[in-house]
């Protein structure tokens, strides 16, 4: 087991350092430059050459990499050309808001979902195709469609719940679950839906073992066949499910952010992507990426608890 973690940790600072030299250069392939974002379209360009040899623009790129890396180390993600505010510090603060929508969608995705999939599964017949039914319908909803839905029918109609902006949790705990629950039941929509197939079709193939109708031949209770050894068979690729699901909605959280204005990492990125605020876009990535490298990490080493084959791999 510690020669696997000593793998994944290898792959995982691999990937990140991968992710920030791949933006770099992205950036430093664009038509335009940090002096002439920070001047602004009436500087001349004099005043531009001047300003992007003070930001050491034309330093060579490995040098700038080298020191960005060396700052990523302390902390520092640099400064914004647009407004100057500290990066890092802005992030900090914006984090909290794509990670606590993607971590509630998820808890919640995964105990709809498993409820949904495990019954479908054990009780079969016509519930279990209506969930199975119901489950494709819920698949094929665009998530800002849903969400506008929603906004609809608990804010506008019933007053249930605010339809956008954010309370910090400090602030309010109360306000803040408020705020975030017409987003993550959004997302919920559509992520428990894809939980319930996978949970349903790994408990199909779990009752269906070896091991399992040996269970039922020592006259093993049914409760305990299905909820504790089915369900642990079945319950690898949920994980796997889940732990994508989340990476997929902490990296795709701009169109849901903007819907409901949440001050989050979606938000920041499409505004330093509009700006061309360079730094301030390759610390949102650079942040994004540091955390779904480490959800993949934990991930990796859940399956592999659960899986003693994948650990011998």
């Amino acid at each position: 087991m510690l020669a696997y973690v000593a793998r994944r940790l290898a792959l995982a600072v691999g990937t990140l350092l991968a992710a920030v030299l791949i933006t770099f250069l992205l950036v430093h392939a664009s038509d335009s430059s940090p002096g002439a974002v920070r001047l602004g379209p009436g500087a001349t360009a004099e005043a531009v050459a001047a300003e992007n040899e003070a930001l050491g623009w034309n330093r060579p790129l490995y040098a700038q990499f080298l020191d960005y890396v060396g700052a990523l180390f302390r902390g520092d993600l640099g400064t914004s050309l647009i407004d100057g505010r500290d990066i890092a510090a802005d992030l900090a603060d914006r984090l909290p808001v794509t990670a606590s929508i993607a971590f509630l969608a998820t808890l919640l995705s995964g105990v709809v979902g498993v409820l949904l999939g495990v019954t479908a599964a054990v009780r079969g017949g016509r519930l279990g195709k209506g969930i199975t039914t119901g489950s494709g319908v819920a698949l094929s909803l665009p998530a800002f469609w849903v969400g506008i839905l929603l906004v609809y029918l608990l804010s506008l109609q019933l007053g249930w719940l605010p339809a956008t902006g954010y309370v910090d949790f400090s602030a309010d705990p109360a306000a803040w679950l408020q705020s975030l629950l017409l987003p993550v039941l959004t997302l919920t929509v559509g992520g428990a839906a894809i939980v319930a197939r996978t949970a349903n079709a790994g408990m199909r193939e779990a009752l269906a073992q070896e091991h399992v109708r040996t269970l039922r031949a020592m006259g093993t209770p049914p409760w305990r066949i299905r909820y504790v050894h089915a369900l642990r068979y079945a319950s690898v690729p949920v994980v796997s499910t889940l732990g994508i699901q989340f990476i997929a909605l902490f990296g795709g959280s701009v169109i849901i952010e903007n819907l409901f204005a949440l001050p989050g990492l979606g938000q920041a990125s499409q505004a330093a992507a509009t700006a061309s605020d360079f730094p301030a876009l390759v610390g949102v990535v650079v942040v994004a990426t540091a955390v779904v490298v480490v959800i993949n990490l934990l991930l990796d080493l859940l399956v592999a608890a659960l899986d003693p084959k994948v650990r011998a791999a």
